[in-house]
């Protein structure tokens, strides 16, 4: 298996990425292909893909940069 830290970056399925939502928030999802994660801006978290499998567990997901959370997130909403 592959790592995506190590540069491998398997597609993921654009059906799947159309239906997924935050499990927190059930918000919607930006993808970010660069970093293989997709993004929830109103959970102000990402949540890793690996080997082209979204890993869609809050405690996998990576807390987004404060300059990058949604401000309702900030703000305590």
């Amino acid at each position: 298996m592959s790592d995506t830290k190590t540069g491998s970056t398997a597609k993921v399925d654009p059906k799947l990425l159309e239906i997924l939502v935050c499990p927190l928030t059930k918000g919607p999802l930006s993808y970010d292909a660069a970093a293989q994660e997709l993004i929830s801006e109103r959970a102000g978290l990402a949540y890793p893909i690996r080997d082209g499998i979204p890993i869609m567990l809050v405690d996998e997901a990576r807390t987004l940069d404060s300059d990058n959370a949604h401000p309702a997130k900030l703000a305590g909403h």
